[in-house]
Formats: C-alpha cells, structure tokens, sequence
C-alpha cells in the first residue's frame, strides 16, 4: 500500500469519524427538540413547579435562576483559586517539587468522580461548616469540581504568553506585580474568561454534586445564599426517577441543553474576538 493510499483511507476515517459523531449529536438534539418543543412556553419559562406530585405541572423558572446562581457562585470561586495557583506557579514558584505535586493534586481532583465531590461538599460544607443545603455550599461544591478545568488553562495561557513582552518589562525597572496586573492578564483576559465560562457550562449541567448539597425538589428563588435551590440538572433527575412527567422532563432538558449552547457560543465568540485581536 503506497503512501497515497495511506493518505486517502486515513482522511477517509476521519471523515467518516466526524459525520458519525455529528450524526450522533445531531440524533439526540433534534429527539430531544422534538419531544420536549411541545413543553416550552411563557408558563413553562416563568412559572414555578405545581401539581401534585411537584412538577407535574407549571413550570422551571425557579431551577433556571437556580442553576444560572450555581453556576455563578461556582465560577467566581474557583476562578480565584485558579488564577491565584496559575500566577504562583507560573511566576512565583521555583521549586520544581512544589510545581509537581500542585500539579499532582490538580490532576487528581480532576480525576475525582463528581458524586464523591457531592459526599465531600455534604460532608464538610453542610455538615462541619454547618451551611446547610444552600446555594452557597452547592457552588462550593461545583467550583471544586470546575477547579482543575480552569487552572490547567490558565496556566497553559500563562506560559504561552510570549517571554520578550515580560523581559523587557524586567529591563525597564517594571516590578513583577506591576507587569502581571498590568501587561500579561490584559493580554490572556480573553482566553481565561473563555475558560471560565465553558466551565460554568460543565457545572450547570452537573447534578451529582448538588444533590446532597444544595438542590431540592421544590423552592422558592433563594433569598440568601444559605437557602436552598432548585436547579435544572436535578429538577430533570426528580422528573424521570420518580416518573412524574415524562413531557416536563424532555421541556426541561430541552431549556438546559439551550442553556449549554448559549454558554458555549458566548465562549467561541470571545475566542474568535481574541484571534481577530491578535
């Protein structure tokens, strides 16, 4: 088999790769669409859960604020600690061993499946920390989870960023705190906000974690951050496992799959911003 052959078969398989995966997504979108269409209305968008059980009637406003509050409170926490850890390790850090086991720890939390992540949340945020099932101990728990997502990024931006920009800040008399508040997150402002919000999508549609932290069947739109919530994820698992409305779940996972591709176009637009920029 010559090269040109070899050349031809694999572009084939990729090819055919491609379609088959788009096949897929497609397949369960427009099922999905075409089930759950019927559901969505300003009742079902603006309305609370009613009936009886709960939610075999109204609607899923309160988990649409609840979930958009998660993902909120999610972000800006494990945001912090994600840029703090990329900006140490990046700038400040210069023991490789110290480098190495941060890295190791990240890698390892990544790794974590998110039920765990549910258990450790209840555990020391409900339970030790005595915040209750709230909001508050729910986006804890998801910006644990989001965590390693965020920081392998940032960082990853951080040392892309091109070395003769900071020297010759250095030369110039520039400090370090300076040249890094000032000159290198204006340039990866970009990408770190794109980081950010494809991982506010990963938590939005997390349900592992919050279900012994912080989401219930029914509430009102949290008045606090130690109320509890209802949130999208969860609302769809109560609605399939208790068999109460198998049409309210198709509209909610509908609402949540729209959700989802907001977020992840609002994330390809600020990439396709930032190359144009460049």
């Amino acid at each position: 088999m010559n090269e040109k052959t070899k050349s031809f078969l694999f572009k084939g398989w990729i090819l055919l790769s491609t379609l088959i995966v788009l096949a897929i997504v497609f397949y369960i979108f427009g099922y999905i669409l075409s089930n759950g269409i019927e559901s969505i209305n300003m009742e079902f968008l603006l309305d609370g859960p009613s009936g009886i059980p709960v939610g075999s009637q109204g609607g899923i406003f309160p988990a649409i604020v609840g979930s958009l509050l998660l993902m909120l409170i999610s972000c800006v926490f494990a945001s912090i600690l994600a840029i703090s850890t990329s900006i140490y390790l990046v700038f400040y850090c210069e023991s490789e061993r110290i480098k190495g086991l941060i890295h190791l720890i990240t890698q390892c939390m990544s790794g974590v499946p998110s039920i765990i992540l549910g258990l450790f949340g209840y555990t020391f945020l409900v339970l030790y920390l005595n915040l209750g099932r709230s909001v508050l101990a729910g986006g804890l728990t998801l910006g644990f989870m989001i965590y390693p997502f965020i920081q392998v990024r940032v960082e990853k931006t951080l040392l892309e960023v091109d070395k003769s920009i900071i020297n010759s800040s250095y030369a110039l008399g520039i400090s370090r705190t300076y040249t890094l508040f000032k000159l290198i997150l204006p340039i990866c402002k970009s990408d770190i906000v794109s980081a950010i919000t494809l991982a506010g999508g990963f938590a939005m549609g997390a349900a592992s974690p919050i279900i012994l932290t912080a989401a219930v069947t029914f509430a009102p739109i949290p008045s606090s951050l130690s109320s509890p919530v209802m949130a999208l994820p969860f609302h769809l698992y109560i609605l399939t496992g208790e068999g109460i409305s198998l049409e309210k779940a198709y509209g909610t996972a509908l609402v949540l799959i729209l959700l989802l591709l907001i977020i992840n176009i609002i994330s390809t637009i600020i990439n396709i911003t930032r190359k144009e920029h460049k």
